[in-house]
């Protein structure tokens, strides 16, 4: 057998596959992200690295497979995870929903300093970035950062923690600084942020990702299994879904609503939005969108009207097309956005709510402005081609007609649960020769409905009209005290 794991923000899973990429078995763990005060989010290092062990031993024992192709890891990008020279945590890691280094990011913006990084890496750095994160820890903790010998990022860790290997791949690297014109890390964009001095601690980049052999005991697997490391989730999941082809798109309902679109282009002479993600083909990138909004938006809406996610296919079969004249900026992370435009003070609004609204109303509306963000990310990444859709939204059904209507193109989503841990295995398995198209996620097609496509164009419409209205807001937020108050977070759609 060959086993995935994917670690995301709040879930850690693996997914073991037989010879022909049929799944076998799944085994999953929630994770704990923790909330030390307003705007800041962390992992216990030791902690997710333990939830890679318990879901592989699970695994290891449910399974009757008696040889072990490879152990592959993806996970969640950017963020800051500093290890020492063993790979372990010199402080908690700092998660991508963090928004602790906005001020900075501010700054470099009026200063001109992302706009520098993004003509030399393709990158538009948002709070939850390594750079600015970089920046922050440097300001606030010196000596935790003199202290570190990888800024890592979530994979990395968990594979040098199983392995010994010190390393990272292109996708990730990409984030912010790594030139996708050269592979190699981009000095002046390092002079620009004021990190020329940290250029050591970057983690050496491997084309095809890191490859080791496993020497921790605590999978389950026989130690020397072979282990790959990447790509991170977002194209990750391009891989397991079969996203190839130029113009052609994945979009991630998840956490994050990821959007990707393949590219042989790299105009990074254009507006910065987005990023351009090194992958392990040779000239070619994935241009992607990673907006903040996502289901933990839709997670948060539901719990302020006291309704699980259990109840979602009803409430949106409860409120027709335009939510009853409620509309919804779905701006909910204390960091902002990040795509397809960069605003750290950007926040949510509902509008047209009346005493007539009904909770049906608040969450169908969520799930529509989630949708124009989703078209709106989409454009801006020149998606021209077919859309596959994946992640925990994906799998309600109502949902997915919404997204297909909003986008007026055919969507194919994917059968498969679990399609990033899917694409770390067929990346791990490239390496080592072909890989069938069996391996593959098999996809279903979701066809626009032509009348509400036409009326959710004209929605599409106001919701642009409604960004451009809302950001002189943004600038000029209402006060408001700011007391720490730790809290830890729990897992909902994913």
């Amino acid at each position: 057998m060959d086993v995935g794991v994917d670690v995301g923000t709040t879930v850690t899973k693996a997914v073991a596959f037989d010879e022909h990429g049929r799944q076998l078995a799944e085994a999953s763990r929630p994770t704990r992200l923790v909330r030390p005060g307003p705007g800041r989010f962390e992992h216990d290092t030791a902690e997710i690295v333990a939830s890679v062990n318990e879901v592989v031993a699970e695994l290891a024992e449910r399974t009757t497979a008696t040889e072990v192709g490879v152990l592959a890891i993806t996970g969640q990008g950017d963020g800051l995870w500093l290890v020492d020279a063993t790979g372990h945590a010199v402080r908690p890691a700092i998660s991508w929903l963090d928004a602790r280094s906005s001020s900075i990011l501010e700054q470099w913006t009026t200063d001109g300093v992302a706009d520098q990084v993004f003509r030399r890496s393709g990158n538009r750095m948002f709070p939850g970035a390594s750079g600015p994160l970089l920046a922050a820890v440097l300001a606030e903790e010196p000596d935790v950062l003199r202290a570190a010998a990888t800024a890592a990022y979530c994979k990395d860790v968990v594979m040098q923690r199983l392995t010994g290997v010190r390393a990272t791949d292109v996708s990730d690297a990409s984030a912010p600084f790594l030139d996708p014109r050269t592979g190699e890390y981009n000095d002046e964009a390092l002079a620009a942020c004021g990190l020329t001095d940290w250029r050591h601690i970057l983690a050496p980049v491997e084309p095809k990702g890191p490859i080791g052999e496993l020497t921790d005991p605590g999978t389950g697997l026989p130690l020397g299994t072979r282990v790959s490391a990447g790509p991170y989730d977002l194209p990750a999941a391009a891989i397991g879904a079969g996203v190839t082809e130029v113009g052609d798109a994945l979009l991630t309902v998840g956490t994050t609503l990821a959007c990707q679109v393949v590219t042989r282009d790299l105009p990074v002479d254009g507006e910065p939005a987005g990023l351009f993600l090194g992958t392990w083909t040779p000239g070619v990138w994935l241009r992607a969108m990673p907006a903040m909004v996502g289901t933990a938006a839709l997670d948060r809406v539901l719990a302020l009207v006291g309704l699980g996610t259990d109840k979602l296919a009803g409430l949106l079969a409860e409120s027709p097309p335009g939510a009853n004249g409620v509309t919804v900026l779905p701006y909910l992370s204390e960091a902002g956005e990040r795509a397809p435009f960069v605003d750290t003070r950007a926040r949510g609004s509902f509008d047209g709510i009346s005493l007539a609204t009904s909770q049906a109303d608040l969450v169908r509306a969520t799930c529509e402005g989630i949708a124009y963000a989703a078209r709106h990310c989409l454009d801006a990444a020149g998606w021209t081609g077919k859309v596959t859709v994946c992640g925990g939204g994906a799998r309600s059904g109502e949902w997915t007609q919404i997204l297909a209507d909003v986008l007026n193109s055919p969507l194919h989503t994917t059968e498969a649960s679990q399609v990033a841990a899917r694409g770390a295995v067929v990346a791990a398995k490239r390496g080592l020769g072909p890989v069938g198209d069996e391996w593959i996620a098999e996809t279903r097609q979701v066809d626009p409905d032509p009348a509400r496509a036409a009326f959710y164009a004209e929605g599409y419409a106001h919701y642009l009209r409604r960004i451009e209205a809302a950001r002189p807001r943004w600038a000029d937020p209402a006060p408001y005290p700011t007391t720490p108050q730790p809290t830890t977070t729990t897992p909902g759609v994913r």
